[in-house]
């Protein structure tokens, strides 16, 4: 049998056959009984035909791998329906037309923009269902598959600026030349980039738009301005299509790819576009607009536009130098990335060592080098110009079918990524069991079989890759003139500073300047000035790269204010480019991180190990770590330091790897527990042996340290403090240590403790540790530091309040006699599984939560703990319910907050809808939290734009506008349910 072709199957009598009972293999399940009974949700409401053969292998396929997928499928069974019997032809060209007249009012009127935005997203759902169906299914090619998610956002941005335009015509600022077509002649110009230009666009991506207009043709009322007129338009359909609303989104837009995108406004002139592309366009926005297509507007005028810049794009001579240029911005990305090994586990498939981005750059640069004298070189699409480049003589047939075949699998792993969660990723999961789960979606029957094809396209690419950039010359010297002496600026130097992106290059100069002239002690030396005069260009050009070179520079300067010496530092710059793009990007986006370096510049050397780029997690192997950094130091004071530079490096390492994309924030606070713990549990044994060579054992005597909070539940983030309590046990009926200055049991297990606190908290020339709070004590601030098992046990049975059985949910012993931690852990879990009234548990709760919002408030829509909805809500919810029912369900007890809502559901306790909704915003509020921890200086609920901008990049989100929007509507979410669970106070 042949592929579908017009949703149908040619059969051998000729006939033709439904295309959903003519589909290929579908994915093989992990748990084929979940999937059925997911199924069984919405059997019922399908038809009979639907239930069984080919189109329950695909319903089967999306209940178990996708849960987006799947919630449009159970939503709407009858739309399910009508997309699984109708050719999925049919059904994309009647979305496209939906699509593409939705912001078209009745009878003339100016259109409803609720409305329209409640039409175009669910016109999306059902395309992005379809599409799935048609992919999974195997009904459609990669190419058909990416033209129908191109020509959908075509339809979706005409749509939007057609109901904004109409809305200016009703108003009277608009007189379209065409009332039923008012972008005809509007001198509108929008422009759809990469791969949306190329009509490659993937399943959950960016769309990149430029927005151009034309005053002089541009039919405004009299006498209002061109540019807010237009920078409003663009601005709006932007709203309109990425505003998250109870149904969804439609695109996420991304307008960066304009001229100068930090200092101009969102729509430009095409005069003012025009002479910037002609006098200082770079070369990767010409290998930008060699994908560049009108979408939207004035077309015509687009496409006059695009020819205009014809010479721009594509020069008369070959163009060798791009090659260089091009490669240079490759490294950066590597670096700043950190993809130098190629492993399977966490590989970026798109940005990671033989991905997508490789082939990408393969097929532009060259199109770049030759297409100004090979005309038929000028296409926008990738496979395609593989072809033209071989049969035009340049790269040879395997190249052009091994980086095809790789291509073509690389964008369908890329889709089915996306396909899970709706998420704008190309990174692969960490986790076995997910990485194994993925790998079956992917078609394959086991990970092993995945990784093989996954690795084998990989290399190579990277095979073909590095034949065409092995002789790639260094740029770093090549930035333009950057003159620094005298007294006065170079005018040359401010024009090469604008042209690195630096809003203020007097500033610049002048600090610059300032430390040539040895105005900070750092730089001071003969030395350091000598290496410093090498190295500017090349970290002005890797400053350059960040959100905000003008931030990233003031940051370092700040820097040289703190260090004593920076010979040392400038040096390890020098010598590793990759290094270097990395500090750079520290100073832009993590100032706290590149402090770090400031002060210990050899925690750079962790990311050029090979090792970086292993997301390591495992508790045992960063204790492993730790202690090899500690050694075997035979002097307390030493050992102080050395757990400071140990742990300040291990946390360096795991915050770089967060930054770069390598850990999740997830895996991110794991590491940072791990840290801490091997912190205490080198220091309670150090100081343990030392205060027994001074004071003896005590007869029987044992001593853990539990952790509370986040540390207890694995969550620390870069700059969490450290919760702890320390119990001690010991024989009463022999309590005096047998030493030199023999103490009793209580007064030195006391001492201990105080000590073991000095540890970990004392400053040193090396630093601080951690903070340590020892507040959650039976007795609090009050009394011993330490205290004693038996009263623990009694303390716990009988006087605690329920907030403190509360903060047990989240307690783990950390270091310490095992034995001891076996009872302790059996105490904490018996005053967990106590019987207890679910009523009460949940007023109490209601009431201690409202008593804290009455007494502390809250900081503001970035304060995700203490504001309603945020994490305070979520982890009081989840305690409520291990108290409330861990004696009828004790599976609750130990999870984190997404795994026990789960779990609760299951119990019953929740319903399915909540706890989904509950785990999800969950993990995006404490993953913004640890990105708020390692981007944000001072206080993380005044972030900066520069921060507000990053979190929102970190987060898949367009902006800081959008991030406060989906922040907002999930502690919206959330403290509904929480008030519909536990009531709202009396």
């Amino acid at each position: 049998m042949s592929r579908p072709e017009n949703g149908q199957i040619a059969q051998r009598d000729g006939s033709r056959a439904p295309w959903i009972q003519c589909l290929g293999p579908m994915p093989p399940l992990s748990d084929p009984v979940a999937a059925e009974a997911r199924l069984a949700e919405v059997a019922e409401a399908l038809p009979a035909e639907l239930r069984d053969g080919p189109a329950r292998g695909l319903l089967l396929a999306l209940a178990e791998h996708s849960p987006f997928l799947w919630s449009l499928a159970a939503r709407d069974p009858d739309r399910l329906a009508r997309l699984l019997r109708t050719p999925p032809e049919e059904s994309d060209a009647r979305i496209l037309r939906e699509q593409r007249i939705a912001g078209r009012g009745q009878d003339g009127a100016a259109p409803d923009l609720e409305a329209v935005s409640e039409i175009l997203r669910r016109n999306r759902a059902e395309h992005a269902l379809l599409v799935a169906l048609a992919d999974i299914g195997g009904a459609w090619p990669l190419e058909r598959i990416t033209a129908a998610l191109s020509d959908f956002a075509d339809a979706s941005v005409t749509a939007a600026f057609d109901a904004l335009l109409f809305q200016a015509a009703a108003s009277g600022r608009f007189h379209p030349a065409d009332r039923e077509n008012p972008q005809a002649g509007s001198g509108l110009v929008v422009l759809g980039l990469g791969k949306l230009g190329g009509r490659e666009l993937n399943y959950s991506s960016d769309i990149d738009l430029i927005v151009f207009f034309d005053p002089e043709i541009a039919p405004l009322k009299e006498g209002l301005e061109p540019t807010p007129f237009f920078t409003r338009l663009a601005q709006g359909a932007a709203k309109l299509l990425q505003e998250r609303t109870r149904d969804g989104y439609v695109h996420r837009v991304d307008y960066r790819l304009r001229p100068d995108p930090g200092s101009t406004p969102t729509a430009l002139s095409l005069a003012s576009a025009y002479i910037y592309y002609e006098t200082t366009g770079q070369n990767w926005e010409r290998a930008a607009f060699i994908k560049a297509r009108p979408i939207a507007g004035d077309i015509p005028a687009g496409e006059r536009f695009l020819a205009e810049l014809t010479p721009f794009v594509w020069r008369k001579y070959f163009d060798f130098a791009a090659i260089a240029d091009v490669h240079a911005m490759k490294r950066q990305i590597h670096a700043v990335r950190g993809h130098e090994a190629l492993a399977v586990a966490g590989h970026d498939i798109k940005l990671g060592r033989g991905g997508i981005r490789e082939i990408e750059f393969f097929v532009q640069t060259q199109q770049l080098v030759f297409g100004g004298r090979r005309p038929i070189l000028r296409g926008r699409s990738t496979v395609p110009m593989l072809a033209r480049l071989h049969d035009d003589g340049w790269i040879s047939q395997e190249a052009r079918d091994e980086l095809g075949a790789a291509y073509t699998f690389l964008r369908t792993i890329e889709h089915r990524l996306q396909m899970v969660r709706d998420e704008q990723t190309q990174r692969l999961p960490t986790d076995p069991a997910e990485l194994d789960a993925f790998a079956r979606f992917a078609g394959f029957p086991d990970r092993p079989a995945f990784e093989a094809a996954l690795l084998g396209h990989a290399r190579r690419v990277q095979a073909h890759y590095a034949l065409l950039f092995e002789a790639a010359p260094d740029l770093s010297s090549e930035v333009g003139d950057l003159v620094f002496s005298g007294a006065a600026d170079d005018p040359a130097t401010l024009a090469t500073l604008r042209s690195l992106g630096f809003r203020e290059p007097e500033t610049v100069a002048e600090t610059v300047r300032g430390w040539h002239f040895g105005r900070r002690a750092a730089v001071r030396s003969p030395r350091a000035r000598e290496v410093l005069t090498e190295l500017v260009p090349a970290l002005l050009k890797a400053l350059s790269g960040t959100p905000d070179p003008d931030a990233a520079l003031a940051n370092l300067d700040r820097a040289f204010g703190r260090m004593p010496a920076a010979v040392e530092l400038l040096t390890i710059l020098r010598e590793h480019e990759r290094l270097r793009l990395l500090f750079a990007d520290l100073l832009g986006s993590a100032p706290r991180l590149a402090g770090t370096v400031a002060f210990s510049p050899h925690v750079l050397d962790a990311v050029i190990d090979p090792d970086f780029g292993d997301p390591v997690i495992d508790p045992a192997g960063i204790a492993a770590h730790y202690r090899a950094l500690l050694g075997r130091p035979d002097d307390h004071e030493i050992f102080l330091d050395r757990s400071r530079d140990a742990a300040r490096q291990l946390r360096f390492v795991a915050g770089a790897r967060l930054l770069s994309g390598i850990l999740r924030p997830q895996g991110a606070g794991e590491a940072f527990s791990a840290i801490a713990d091997a912190a205490i549990a080198t220091a309670l044994e150090t100081v343990a042996a030392k205060f027994l060579a001074e004071h003896g054992a005590v007869p029987g005597g044992r001593i853990v340290v539990i952790g509370y909070g986040r540390l207890g539940s694995r969550q620390l983030t870069a700059e969490s403090d450290l919760d702890l309590v320390v119990l001690y046990d010991f024989d009463p009926d022999d309590r005096t240590s047998a030493g030199p200055k023999p103490l009793d049991a209580a007064v030195a297990y006391n001492r201990l403790t105080q000590r073991l606190v000095a540890a970990l908290t004392a400053p040193t020339r090396r630093g601080l540790l951690y903070e340590v709070d020892l507040r959650l004590r039976p007795g609090g601030g009050q009394g011993a530091t330490a205290t004693q098992f038996r009263s623990f046990k009694a303390y716990q049975s009988e006087e605690a309040e329920l907030w403190e059985h509360m903060a047990l949910t989240r307690a783990r012993v950390i270091a310490g006699d095992a034995a001891l931690a076996a009872d302790a852990a059996a105490v904490i879990d018996e005053a967990l599984r106590r019987p207890r009234d679910a009523h009460s548990v949940y007023r109490a709760v209601r009431d201690m939560r409202a008593t804290v919002e009455r007494e502390k408030g809250d900081h503001g829509p970035l304060d995700l703990k203490l504001t309603p909805g945020g994490l305070l809500d979520l982890d009081f919810l989840g305690q409520a319910l291990v108290l409330a029912h861990a004696h009828d369900h004790p599976d609750l007890i130990g999870l984190d907050a997404p795994a026990l809502f789960k779990r609760a559901a299951q119990a019953g306790l929740l319903e399915g809808g909540e706890a989904e909704v509950l785990g999800r915003a969950y993990r995006h509020l404490d993953d913004v939290h640890h990105w708020q921890r390692l981007m944000v200086e001072g206080d993380p609920t005044q972030a900066s734009p520069v921060a507000m901008a990053r979190l929102a990049r970190a987060a898949n989100l367009p902006d800081a506008k959008a991030l406060a929007a989906q922040l907002e509507a999930e502690r919206l979410e959330v403290r509904t349910i929480f008030d519909r669970r536990l009531g709202r106070p009396g």
